[in-house]
């Protein structure tokens, strides 16, 4: 029996699905399926009541994750606790909206806790760095995971949700978004991207007024466009430092706001996956905090 089922047993008590704890822990919904049978072949009972439409967790499923959660984590301190030295260097590609928001913190966090390990890093479109990591030009890259899932040869370890925002020009007078379309053109954010797919999605379904002006390739170009009064847009959060060169005023959405899963990409069997479990580490450790100031 493998530790790793009792962790997407904990996904799935968590998330309340099977298909959302899928998600979460980038494993098929039949991947997950299987495991949790596995699990109950070893206990001899079932864990989910599966009569009804939906799987429903018995009491006994979330006695096995109570009972299994404090020996996971000791396994998992002692395993830390007793590795040895991580060092080389990790090729890590980053898309340009996280750079000067999640990267600084990362490797610091990497520094302090491994001083022999190196990170060089890069930046550049989700889709080409998925490109680099699987021709082994990067070891490892920050991206948006696209909406079908991506390829099953890669490994996409969840970092976090990224909500979407409205932004609009500094002067802007409107206290609603349905507002700010009627003022202003829509300024799409690269509609190639995930990014700008979901941006458009959602403009498209809930502001039929919009009137598209231009399409730009990046979060800074978008937002100078919009601090120069020439629009509105949807991107992702932005990070303090980016309003600090480029002030807009920020709408948040609020409830059914679109948002990005973003996450670390690796290859799948790699024989050097201590470095890149380190850099998922680091991730976690510093979490994802970007203030922003709202209208």
């Amino acid at each position: 029996m493998k530790f790793s089922f009792f962790e997407t047993l904990e996904a799935v008590l968590r998330t309340g699905s099977l298909s959302r704890a899928a998600d979460e822990m980038n494993l098929t919904p039949s991947a997950v399926s299987m495991q949790m049978k596995q699990v109950e072949i070893f206990f001899g009972q079932p864990l989910f009541d599966r009569s009804g439409l939906q799987v429903k967790p018995m009491p006994f499923a979330h006695e096995v994750a109570s009972v299994m959660h404090l020996p996971m984590q000791q396994i998992e301190q002692l395993r830390r606790r007793n590795s040895i030295q991580i060092e080389g260097a990790i090729r890590l590609g980053v898309i340009e909206s996280l750079q000067s928001s999640l990267l600084p913190s990362v490797i610091q966090h990497l520094l302090k806790k491994h001083p022999a390990l190196q990170l060089k890093p890069a930046r550049g479109r989700a889709v080409e760095l998925i490109a680099a990591v699987k021709a082994n030009e990067l070891d490892a890259a920050i991206v948006v995971q696209p909406v079908k899932g991506g390829s099953q040869r890669l490994r996409w370890q969840h970092l976090f949700k990224n909500e979407m925002v409205v932004i609009a020009p500094p002067t802007a007078k409107a206290a609603k978004i349905h507002q700010l379309f009627c003022d202003y053109p829509w300024i799409r954010f690269d509609a190639s991207t995930s990014t700008g797919k979901l941006a458009a999605q959602w403009i498209g379904q809930n502001m039929p007024q919009a009137q598209r002006s231009m399409d730009l390739p990046s979060v800074h170009a978008v937002l100078s466009m919009v601090n120069a009064g020439l629009g509105v847009s949807m991107v992702p959060s932005i990070d303090a430092r980016m309003m600090i060169a480029y002030p807009v005023r920020v709408y948040p959405i609020g409830r059914g706001a679109p948002a990005l899963n973003v996450v670390l990409l690796t290859r799948k069997n790699e024989p050097n996956s201590r470095t890149t479990d380190a850099l998922f580490e680091s991730i976690q450790a510093v979490g994802f905090n970007m203030p922003i100031k709202t209208h």
